[in-house]
């Protein structure tokens, strides 16, 4: 059997997927993955496809996996490639640390998991009214499927509720982060490029810009609840 065979076929467990039945995989989920960003994914250190004599890469269903775990702690943790290639660095070394920003690594697959409007109300603990308002406020888009931010951010706005802090008392915070992604997209444009793998580049950088922006408002946000310094 020539190497090329052996690549496509391995000799025990299923065989290795070209680049096509990857994407027809994974793209009903994510349909924003493209050839040029599953290169630019390898490039990135993220999944390490085999490769047959004539270079064509082919991916094991647990580079497949993989994929799937990057793919939405992207979408749905908003995580920068360089903190979920070092978290998956630990996992492969065996560490079982919490998945960075918020969950445990063993239960990461449950995040990434998409919910209807009446599973959204029900797994946040909140009212099919308390949606709307958050809906009504842009604090929410509607659609017809809701991720984990939705979730989050649903549940978080029942418990505030409890002691007074409506939808409508923060319709600013829209606002705020469009003027914020504005920003960032200005901050960015220099080095935009129009190939697919320089536009992965550019969402990159602008999570990561995001994920700082975040972390300003946090600061900012605690000492103001701190008080002005003595």
């Amino acid at each position: 059997m020539s190497e090329g065979a052996a690549a496509r076929r391995p000799a025990h467990g299923p065989p290795l997927l070209g680049i096509g039945q990857v994407l027809a995989r994974l793209q009903p989920e994510f349909p924003e993955l493209t050839p040029s960003k599953l290169r630019f994914l390898e490039e990135q250190g993220l999944v390490s496809p085999a490769r047959t004599a004539a270079g064509y890469r082919k991916f094991s269903p647990s580079d497949v996996e993989r994929l799937t775990v990057v793919l939405s702690m992207q979408r749905d943790h908003y995580l920068p490639l360089k903190v979920i290639r070092a978290h998956l660095e630990e996992v492969d070394a065996g560490w079982t640390r919490a998945l960075p920003g918020a969950v445990d690594a063993a239960g990461f697959r449950a995040t990434a998991a998409r919910f209807s409007r009446d599973d959204l109300i029900r797994e946040a603990g909140a009212t099919a009214a308390l949606l709307d308002e958050a809906i009504a406020a842009s604090l929410i888009r509607p659609a017809e499927v809701y991720g984990p931010d939705a979730r989050d951010l649903l549940a978080a706005l029942a418990v505030l509720r409890g002691s007074g802090i409506e939808p409508r008392h923060l319709r600013g915070l829209r606002s705020a982060a469009e003027r914020q992604a504005v920003l960032v997209e200005q901050a960015i444009a220099p080095e935009r490029r129009p190939d697919p793998a320089g536009r992965a580049r550019s969402a990159e950088r602008a999570r990561e810009l995001g994920d700082r922006l975040a972390a300003v408002h946090a600061a900012v946000l605690r000492q103001a609840l701190d008080g002005p310094s003595r």
